[in-house]
């Protein structure tokens, strides 16, 4: 089964990643890529350089980023293929342990629906 991990963060906090979490983030997804549990993940870039797009009852519209609404966005997300949610769960531990205690950060675990 494949999983989406969406990464949520605080956008305007102007905190970046250290060197360490840098090293350390690259070791654990080369680590679970080997293994076969990662399939991709990506930061994204920030909303003000983005663009929502909405169908209101065939009404479409355009908002040009940053949401200044949003207090959380998704800032990245990883692609994961586990045998079931709790596997899932535990992958995502993983990545939010390897933030240590400097950052808040929490991850959002979905399946992928079959269609």
């Amino acid at each position: 089964m494949r999983f989406l991990s969406m990464v949520r963060v605080q956008e305007n906090t102007g905190q970046m990643p250290s060197e360490k979490l840098m090293a350390d983030m690259g070791k654990l997804i080369e680590e679970m890529t080997a293994k076969g549990v990662l399939i991709e993940t990506a930061g994204l870039q920030p909303t003000s350089a983005g663009v929502r797009l909405r169908n209101n009852h065939g009404k479409l519209s355009r908002t040009d980023g940053p949401f200044t609404e949003t207090k959380e966005v998704v800032g990245g997300y990883a692609m994961l293929k586990a045998d079931s949610m709790e596997e899932a769960l535990e992958l995502t531990r993983r990545f939010l342990e390897v933030h240590g205690d400097e950052w808040n950060v929490e991850c959002e675990v979905r399946q992928l629906a079959d269609m």
